[in-house]
C-alpha cells in the first residue's frame, strides 16, 4: 500500500527501528523480511569523506569505538562493531557506508528516505557527496536534512533527485521553504504537527506528501492518516502487516 509520489505509508526508522542496530545492513534485511517497503537512515562522513551509515557524531552510543565520526577513517569506522550494543545476537556487525546500503535498497526494493547527517561544520561536503552517490542509485529514494545547507547543496549537486523539507514544527513559511529548496514533500514531528485541517488539506490536494516521525503507537498512527499524514516513520514496523504498509 503507497500514497501519493510513491511514499510507503510505513518507513522503518534509522532502517529497522527497534528490532535491529540502527542504521545497519541488518536492519534493512528485518525491514524487508517483515515485509516493510520504506526505510529511512542517516548519512555522515568519515575523516576521508566516505558517506557512512551514523546519527551521532560520536561513535560511542552504537559501536565499540570512541571519539568523533568526523575524525575516523572508513577503513577504522569498518573495524568497529555497531551491532553488540543493541544485542550480542548482532555481535561484529560494521557500520555500513552509504553505498553499500543504496545496493542492499536495490536488491531488497526498499525506498529510501536519506537523511543528511552533517557533522559540525560540514554542510556543504556532506550535503554533495550524499547527493553525488545518491544519483547513481538503483533505488527510489527521497533525500531530507534538518541542514537547509545541506539540502541546498545537494540539490545543487543533483537537482533531479527528489528532496524533502525536515521540520520539527512546520514553520509559516513552509510553503515557501518548500519552493525555495525545491521540495516534493514535507517531514515534520508527529508531537509538533500543527498545520490545520485546511492546510493539511491543501496539502494533500496537491499531492504533497506529508510524513510524521517518530510514531511508535499504532492509535496515534492511525489518527494521523485519517486526519491526512501519508506516512509515518516508526521504530516499531512490526505492528502492521505487510499488506498495510
Amino acid at each position: 500500500m503507497t500514497s501519493v509520489a510513491g511514499y510507503p505509508r510505513i518507513i522503518a526508522h534509522r532502517c529497522g527501528g527497534a528490532l535491529a542496530p540502527e542504521n545497519t545492513l541488518e536492519g534493512l534485511r528485518i525491514a524487508a523480511r517483515l515485509g516493510v517497503r520504506g526505510v529511512e537512515f542517516d548519512v555522515m562522513l568519515t575523516a576521508d569523506g566516505v558517506p557512512v551509515l551514523m546519527h551521532d557524531e560520536t561513535l560511542e552510543r552504537t559501536t565499540t569505538g570512541s571519539g568523533k565520526l568526523a575524525d575516523t577513517t572508513a577503513a577504522s569506522l569498518a573495524r568497529l562493531d555497531a551491532g553488540s550494543r543493541h544485542h550480542h545476537a548482532f555481535a561484529v556487525s560494521p557500520a555500513p557506508t552509504f553505498a553499500e546500503a543504496l545496493e542492499l535498497c536495490a536488491e531488497l526494493g526498499l525506498w529510501a528516505n536519506v537523511e543528511i547527517k552533517p557533522s559540525s561544520g560540514a554542510d556543504i561536503s556532506t550535503g554533495q557527496a550524499v547527493a553525488q552517490m545518491a544519483a547513481g542509485a538503483r533505488c527510489a529514494l527521497v533525500l531530507s536534512s534538518f541542514s537547509f545547507q545541506a539540502l541546498s547543496a545537494a540539490a545543487m549537486c543533483a537537482p533531479e533527485l527528489k528532496r524533502a523539507l525536515l521540520v520539527e514544527s512546520v514553520p509559516d513559511d513552509w510553503r515557501e521553504q518548500m519552493t525555495s529548496i525545491g521540495a516534493t514533500a514535507l517531514h515534520l514531528a508527529s508531537d509538533a504537527l500543527t498545520l490545520t485541517p485546511v492546510e493539511l488539506a491543501a496539502a494533500c490536494t496537491a499531492a504533497i506528501p506529508v510524513a510524521a516521525y517518530t510514531v511508535n503507537n499504532r492509535a496515534q498512527a492511525d489518527r494521523l492518516f485519517a486526519a491526512g499524514v501519508r506516512s509515518i516513520f516508526t521504530d516499531r514496523p512490526d505492528v502492521w502487516r505487510p499488506d498495510e504498509m
